[in-house]
């Protein structure tokens, strides 16, 4: 495995866990999942509660990226698009966040620019295939 598709596969796998985890406390509370009281969140949102934030969260994001670094681990002719698909995926999800919650963290931030290095990531896996 090459170091871009590491980098790539460890990356996936940073942002499946914590949009697992993350995906998990909003099922399981939520109305106040982590203490984020839902009523003041998403009062902007056509949302009343996170539990299908986090249904998506835990499904698309967390499931997602995991399944994307299996595909980049056994070596698959997909992963490029499977990869640059899940990093559109969690820049789509920052971005509607961001709409939904009127607000942007630092984490907003961060995600979404890890979204973007998945992405050019991806990209790069395509290039390098059309090298060989």
């Amino acid at each position: 495995m090459k170091t871009h598709e590491k980098i790539s596969m460890a990356i996936h796998i940073f942002v499946g866990i914590g949009a697992l985890a993350g995906g998990t406390a909003a099922i399981t509370d939520p109305h106040n999942p982590m203490g984020m009281n839902a009523a003041d969140a998403l009062r902007f949102s056509p949302f009343d509660s996170f539990l299908i934030p986090g249904i998506v969260l835990f499904a698309v994001i967390g499931m997602g990226n995991l399944f994307s670094a299996m595909v980049i681990i056994k070596n698959r002719k997909l992963k490029p698009f499977i990869s640059g698909f899940f990093a559109s995926a969690l820049v789509i999800w920052i971005v509607v966040q961001c709409i939904m919650l009127q607000a942007i963290a630092a984490l907003h931030v961060i995600f979404f620019c890890i979204g973007a290095v998945q992405g050019f990531l991806a990209l790069y896996m395509l290039y390098k295939r059309s090298q060989i």
